[in-house]
């Protein structure tokens, strides 16, 4: 009993696999043909990009200002307070920004593409989409995985940005350090493989929160049940994709830095 439960828990996750990389062609297909719908992608921009603002601000802002709080004391004891903000700035650009940022994205604006479209399902909006010569893919999936596949990585470096001044203020509650000092130590230390692989996999990271949500909408099942479902699944879905991709990237960076 067990193991043919087992085994088709493991049959359903080898198909939706299959599915989603088949939806992924489907981007890709649709991403290269004729007339591309650049007045929605700027929309759709809009609601993911400077919608998040707010959310990323206090999050930046409290994650750079706790990590240097909880931080200090050590390195104080340690006698190295001075290499305190190249420490935080360089666990935030490498790893904590984008992980964290990330997984707020895929909560805040994954569930709302995810319900959106699966809202879209349910009422047969893209059932109509598709019956009047609208291609549903074009408009609705290819802007939306786009506008998160460039959102991201822009709100990542804002979020990183606003890290590294809630570090100076947890910094400056504590000592009399100037701020030109403490960029000085924050920035000392810091090269180009710091920057450029955390910057490549936020794409990875916006791409894929994008396609799994609209995967998971554009899929629902019918009825209201299926619009919560569909919200609820594109969050856990690209979390676990995040952390996933995270591991990856690490296991690639740490081989060229050997």
């Amino acid at each position: 009993m067990k193991t043919s439960l087992l085994l088709k828990n493991i049959e359903t996750f080898l198909i939706e696999l299959t599915e989603i990389f088949r939806f992924i062609g489907l981007f890709f297909n649709n991403l290269f043909t004729k007339r591309f719908e650049f007045d929605e992608m700027i929309n759709q921009m809009y609601k993911t990009g400077y919608r998040s603002f707010f959310l990323i601000s206090v999050t930046g802002l409290i994650l750079g200002l706790v990590l240097t709080l909880q931080t200090r004391p050590m390195m104080a004891d340690l006698g190295a307070e001075a290499w305190l903000p190249n420490l935080v700035f360089v666990s935030i650009i490498r790893e904590m920004g984008p992980v964290i940022m990330a997984l707020l994205f895929a909560g805040k604006v994954g569930s709302g593409i995810g319900a959106e479209l699966s809202s879209m399902r349910v009422t047969e909006q893209i059932d109509a989409m598709e019956v009047s010569a609208t291609n549903p893919i074009k408009y609705l999936v290819v802007t939306r995985v786009l506008a998160t596949t460039i959102m991201l990585p822009v709100l990542v470096f804002y979020a990183d940005f606003i890290a590294f001044m809630g570090s100076f203020l947890g910094m400056k509650a504590y000592s009399n350090i100037s701020f030109p000092l403490f960029f000085t130590q924050a920035f000392d230390g810091i090269y180009f493989y710091d920057i450029i692989p955390a910057t490549i996999k936020t794409f990875f990271f916006g791409f894929f929160i994008g396609i799994i949500s609209c995967y998971k909408g554009y899929y629902a099942n019918r009825g209201t049940e299926g619009v919560g479902h569909a919200a609820n699944a594109a969050v856990v879905v690209s979390s676990m994709v995040i952390f996933l991709i995270d591991l990856i990237a690490v296991q690639i960076t740490s081989l060229f830095e050997i």
